[in-house]
């Protein structure tokens, strides 16, 4: 069993409604009695994304997970698809529901299909801010610094996530 940190987002449709669904789903796969941790919901500027794109709603979940970091991610792929998600391969592409795997427990994992942790949240605002909201003294695996003092020494041009609604 392993604590497990999920980043959510959205940037097309009712991105609250959908940012709830897919919490829905997870809260679902919670191992029963085990604490459910949610972020507040923050909005972000849709950076390297085509043109026109819309702002995100960005939000974190922590939950327990019993089964392989490999199944998880094709629950979180289902909840994709669920959600109305479409693939077209293109590079930060709007989407209704992005639902990414950010750690699962202490493991580190390189596979072909998963990379544990996120190869990419220590250095992203909209992971580490609504992260810091459920788990401020979390040490993602290969770092050193806590999720707060890696959002706080984070050198990015990336606007700070604006709060959005802390109950949702």
């Amino acid at each position: 069993m392993n604590r497990v940190g999920i980043a959510l987002g959205s940037n097309l449709g009712d991105r609250r409604e959908l940012l709830c669904s897919a919490r829905e789903y997870l809260k679902e796969m919670n191992l029963a009695g085990e604490p459910f941790l949610q972020s507040s919901l923050y909005s972000t500027e849709p950076l390297g994304c085509p043109d026109g794109s819309q702002p995100y709603l960005n939000a974190v979940v922590e939950l327990m997970w019993a089964g392989t970091a490999e199944d998880l991610l094709l629950h979180c792929q289902w909840i994709e698809r669920e959600l109305g998600r479409v693939r077209t391969h293109v590079r930060c592409e709007p989407r209704t529901a992005d639902v990414d795997l950010i750690y699962v427990g202490d493991k580190i994992i390189h596979s072909p299909h998963l990379i544990v942790p996120h190869p990419r949240a220590h250095l992203r605002k909209f992971v580490l801010k609504p992260l810091s909201d459920i788990r401020p003294d979390l040490v993602l695996p290969g770092q050193k610094q806590t999720v707060q003092e890696l959002l706080e020494s984070l050198d990015s041009d990336e606007p700070d996530p604006f709060l959005y609604q802390t109950e949702w």
